[in-house]
C-alpha cells in the first residue's frame, strides 16, 4: 500500500498516532543556488540603462575589461545569457529584461534598508548634469549641503548646456540633470530664472551700430532663440558675431566690448552690467530637474529631493 493510503487509513478522528519515518536517507548534497552579488547586479543595471559597456564604465569607474568580466560572472551565476553584444552596444536578452526588473527592485530595497538602519549612511553614486551658468551661481551651495548629509554618496558632474545634457540623459550616460525650460511656470519648474542682456557698460558703444553684434550660445539653445526672437519682434537689426557654448567665453566677449551677450541673471559677474535701455525685453525661463530613469535610485532621489527643497531658497 502506498504511504499516502496508509496515512489516510490511519488518520481517524480522535486518535493520536505516532509514525516513524520510512525515509531511510535524506540527500543533503543537493546543489545550492548561488547567491547573487549585489555589486554585479548594480553594474548590470547600469549597463542596461546606458546600453553600452563603455557608457556604463563612465558611471561605474571601472575599465571595460573589468566590467565585461563582471557581466560574464553574472551570466554564469544565472546560467543564461543576459546581454546581446554588438559593435553598436548591448541589448538585453529576454532573461536580461526579466533580471533587470528584479535587480532594480532588490537594489532599491537594499539602499533603503541601509539608509534606514545607518541614518545618514546613504551610499551609491549619482551622475549629475548642470549648465555652466547654474553651476557657477548656486551649485557649490547645493552640493555642500548634500555632501555634508550624505558623505558616502559619490557625485559625478557634467557641466554642459541643456542642449547637450538631454542627449546624455536619453542615452543614460547621466542619471539626472538641471535643465532650462521655456515655461517659467511649468509644474516641473523648481525655480524661475531671468535672461538678461549683458555688456561691459550700462550703455555699450555697440548699441549705436546699425546691426547689433550679439554673443550667444549655440543655435536652438533657449538664450539664442530668445535673443533672436526679441530682436525680430521689435524689428531691430542684429548679427550673431560670436558663438560659444562656454560661459567663460561669452563673459570674455562681453568684457571686450565687441558684443552684448545673453546670460541668466544669476550668472552675471560683478564687473559686467545688465543692459536694459536700447534692447528688447527678454523672457523668463524655468529651471527644472529631469531624470534618465523613471525609477531612479535612492541616491538619485535623495539628491533630487535636496535640490528641490534648497534651490528655491537660494
Amino acid at each position: 500500500m502506498a504511504m499516502g493510503q496508509v496515512l489516510a487509513a490511519l488518520a481517524l478522528p480522535g486518535k493520536l498516532i505516532f509514525l516513524h519515518s520510512a525515509i531511510e536517507r535524506i540527500d543533503t548534497h543537493m546543489p545550492k543556488p548561488p547567491d547573487l552579488d549585489l555589486a554585479l547586479l548594480r553594474s548590470f543595471a547600469i549597463v542596461a540603462r546606458t546600453g553600452s559597456i563603455s557608457g556604463a564604465c563612465l558611471q561605474i569607474g571601472r575599465t571595460q575589461s573589468a566590467l565585461s568580466m563582471q557581466m560574464h560572472r553574472l551570466e554564469s551565476a544565472i546560467g543564461q545569457p543576459l546581454l546581446h553584444r554588438s559593435g553598436s552596444g548591448v541589448r538585453l536578452t529576454t532573461a536580461g529584461e526579466k533580471l533587470l526588473v528584479h535587480a532594480e527592485a532588490l537594489l532599491a530595497r537594499h539602499d533603503e534598508i541601509l539608509a534606514d538602519m545607518v541614518g545618514t549612511g546613504l551610499r551609491g553614486s549619482v551622475s549629475f548634469g548642470c549648465p555652466e551658468d547654474y553651476s557657477a551661481a548656486f551649485l557649490p551651495e547645493l552640493l555642500r549641503g548634500f555632501c555634508a548629509r550624505h558623505p558616502e554618496v559619490e557625485l559625478r558632474m557634467v557641466c554642459a548646456p541643456t542642449l547637450e545634457l538631454r542627449p546624455l540623459l536619453h542615452r543614460r550616460q547621466i542619471e539626472m540633470a538641471l535643465v532650462s525650460v521655456p515655461d517659467p511656470a511649468g509644474r516641473e519648474v523648481i525655480r524661475p530664472a531671468e535672461l538678461v542682456w549683458v555688456a561691459n557698460e550700462p550703455q555699450p558703444a555697440v548699441l549705436r551700430q546699425a546691426s547689433l553684434p550679439l554673443a550667444l550660445s549655440a543655435p536652438l539653445t533657449l538664450d539664442y532663440r530668445a535673443a533672436c526672437a526679441a530682436m525680430e519682434a521689435v524689428g531691430r537689426r542684429y548679427r550673431v558675431a560670436f558663438a560659444s557654448n562656454s560661459l567663460a567665453g561669452l563673459i570674455a566677449i562681453a568684457r571686450s566690448g565687441h558684443a552684448i551677450s545673453v546670460l541668466t541673471g544669476m550668472a552675471v559677474p560683478a564687473d559686467l552690467h545688465v543692459v536694459t535701455a536700447g534692447v528688447p525685453a527678454l523672457p523668463r525661463i524655468g529651471i527644472a530637474l529631469e531624470y534618465a530613469d523613471p525609477r531612479p535610485s535612492l541616491a538619485v532621489r535623495a539628491l533630487g529631493g535636496h535640490i528641490g527643497a534648497v534651490l528655491p531658497t537660494l
